[in-house]
């Protein structure tokens, strides 16, 4: 059911599936709640798994000033108030990893467990050089579908563009009826690129699980390798020939494994 939320100054637009422990999926540049349809219907058989739209995407307004991923991290933080979730199985993807990197540094009290998919602590030359071409193809390319048949190519593999996939999404993306403005990707992107949390990542308490695509060249496997290594006790994990977007390409396999991690959280298994 969707609804909006005012939270931490803005009105925010909000997705809410299921009962039992409290979800929150934070999502990466550009996507609206929408992204994460499938985890919606597929965690909320056990959970209350609840989705959002970032400052600037789908129906959440963009901010007259300065946005920062520390602004994104009190955003979520205050949702969890507004749904009276006082803990959090928290799930980031890309630049929602980096918001859900900060809400776990900001917020520690909320933050039951942390999922980060497709993440980075600290931008390297390849990165910030990708970030700057993305930031003026919003604006260059000829017109949206060019854009994203463009952008999409880091985004997801190569069987995904060879078996319809991505063309779906494409069409998907072009009827949505709330279009990301050029303006709010590019706002979006400039609050993403300066991330860096690599030195304060070991104060993150909760327990974690970092995953990343085989085949992702947008955010691949040795940063999200360098993520696990920095936060104590936290699991890495490769997911075999999947790119940036493997909660989308591969549901089954991503609920799958996200799944048992909650469980061993609420169970005991591992310390939360």
């Amino acid at each position: 059911m969707g609804a909006y939320v005012e939270a931490n100054g803005t009105t925010i637009w909000t997705e809410s599936r299921g009962e039992g422990p409290g979800v929150l999926l934070i999502a990466g540049l550009s996507d609206p709640a929408e992204a994460w349809q499938a985890q919606l219907d597929g965690l909320s058989d056990r959970h209350r798994v609840i989705a959002f739209d970032n400052r600037g995407s789908g129906r959440t307004p963009l901010p007259d000033g300065p946005m920062s991923v520390a602004m994104m991290a009190d955003d979520a933080a205050e949702l969890l108030r507004a749904f009276q979730i006082d803990r959090a199985h928290v799930v980031g993807f890309s630049g929602g990893s980096a918001i859900a990197q900060e809400l776990a540094l900001r917020h520690p009290e909320a933050v039951r467990s942390l999922v980060l998919m497709s993440t980075w602590a600290r931008a390297d030359a390849y990165f910030t050089s990708m970030t700057r071409f993305w930031r003026w193809l919003v604006t260059q390319a000829p017109d949206e579908r060019a854009m994203l048949e463009a952008f999409f190519l880091w985004i997801y593999t190569p069987r995904a563009h060879a078996d319809g996939t991505v063309e779906r999404f494409i069409q998907e993306t072009l009827a949505f009826p709330y279009p990301q403005s050029a303006e709010a990707f590019q706002r979006q992107l400039e609050a993403f690129m300066p991330h860096d949390t690599l030195d304060r990542l070991p104060g993150i308490t909760a327990p974690a699980l970092v995953l990343a695509g085989e085949r992702d060249i947008a955010a691949p496997p040795r940063f999200g390798r360098t993520v696990a290594d920095a936060i104590p006790g936290a699991r890495f994990e490769i997911l075999a020939e999947e790119a940036h977007q493997p909660f989308q390409e591969s549901p089954d396999v991503f609920n799958a494994r996200v799944g048992d991690f909650w469980r061993e959280v609420e169970d005991g298994i591992l310390p939360n």
